[in-house]
């Protein structure tokens, strides 16, 4: 079994990670074992199908919410939904809520205990590739709004995370790529040996023996930044860095209509995007742009939108990104695979002449 550390002073918590689920089911019940709190369980409608082993286990524990999959469950209308479930089944301020499912249910049961009396502790234990790199680590919780992706939400940190790549085996081929856009991410803004090992290795797949090593060396990257800019507040990178290639993806999802693309494959677009961008303001030499592209085709995802989007509404929707420093446009680029920033500055009709010439070959 391995594990690593967010280091967050009185609030740093484990990631855990092991490869079955009679390794799972004994890290829960030893982090429940001295509390005296009620226990409740927010999953994923599907997972709960599909490994009935873990809702069993679950259901011995208390209560459980099964929320559907999909970005349409991340919304005000199931945060009330989960209020009234909380209310009804008496989790008070000592209660924990046990959140299981992708980052749709983590972001939702995350912002729900946020939420609910004001912050109540939780275990995150996410079951799709995306959410066991990314969304599962950091705190970040929140739902959609017709404004925007992710503007409604707070930073609430798990006690404990439980990654099982056992997990994988039952998803779907499209999540699993999807998810490696965020493994890729990763070595592209902060480790270049990541990246490196990925062009190396044959595709990997659920079950590979490289995997679980490759989502610790994924976690172990966000939990470094994490720890360093907690909030996001560093006047120059720190945690916005993780950011790379959303502002894009995130206009993206917004302007096609949430669900068109899986939130991994806007994000494939945005890191093609991210890297052009940057060799288009000198910063990125072009050859680094095809050695991008290479592994996100590599893993199957999209490099370019699959029909034309409206310039206009996309550059808005980029206006609306939580980097933005009042009117200023700002976006997280490349200098070289391993080495990411922060910039701002950019324009309304800088943007659009980008996004212009970027979905010229689709039209």
């Amino acid at each position: 079994m391995k594990s690593l550390s967010v280091a967050l002073a009185d609030r740093s918590y484990p990631i855990r990670f092991v490869h079955d689920v009679a390794s799972a089911n004994p890290l829960v019940e030893e982090f429940l074992a001295d509390r005296e709190g009620p226990v409740a369980t927010v999953i994923d409608a599907t997972v709960a199908e599909k490994h009935p082993l873990v809702c069993e286990f679950l259901g011995q524990l208390g209560p459980v919410l099964r929320v559907p999959g999909g970005e349409g469950s991340k919304s005000l209308g199931w945060m009330e939904k989960g209020w009234d479930f909380l209310a009804q089944e008496g989790i008070d301020r000592t209660g924990c809520l046990v959140v299981v499912g992708g980052g749709v249910v983590g972001d939702l049961g995350g912002f729900l205990a946020a939420s609910w009396l004001r912050g109540i502790d939780f275990i995150q234990i996410p079951t799709t590739l995306l959410a066991m790199v990314d969304s599962s680590v950091g705190g970040k919780t929140g739902i959609n709004t017709s404004a925007g992706k992710n503007l409604v939400g707070a930073f609430h940190q798990p006690r404990l995370v439980v990654i099982g790549n056992f997990f994988l085996e039952t998803l779907p081929p499209r999540e699993f790529s999807a998810g490696m856009a965020e493994v890729i991410k990763a070595g592209m803004l902060a480790e270049a040996s990541l990246f490196e090992r990925l062009e190396e290795l044959p595709p990997l797949q659920p079950g590979a023996a490289e995997l679980l090593e490759v989502i610790q060396a994924a976690c172990a990257i966000k939990a470094r930044v994490v720890a360093e800019d907690e909030k996001e507040t560093a006047a120059e990178g720190g945690r916005a860095l993780l950011n790379l290639g959303h502002t894009f993806a995130h206009a993206i999802e917004k302007v096609a209509g949430y669900g068109t693309y899986l939130h991994g494959e806007a994000v494939a677009i945005g890191l093609h995007m991210a890297a052009k961008f940057s060799a288009e303001t000198g910063a990125l030499p072009e050859s680094m742009v095809n050695r991008v592209r290479g592994l996100l085709e590599k893993y199957q995802l999209p490099v370019t939108l699959r029909e034309p989007l409206s310039t206009e509404v996309l550059v808005q929707a980029m206006g609306k990104d939580k980097k933005n420093r009042g009117a200023s446009l700002r976006l997280v680029l490349l200098k070289s695979i391993g080495e990411a920033y922060t910039k701002g500055g950019f324009t309304p009709d800088q943007l659009a002449r980008f996004w212009d010439a970027f979905q010229t070959p689709l039209r």
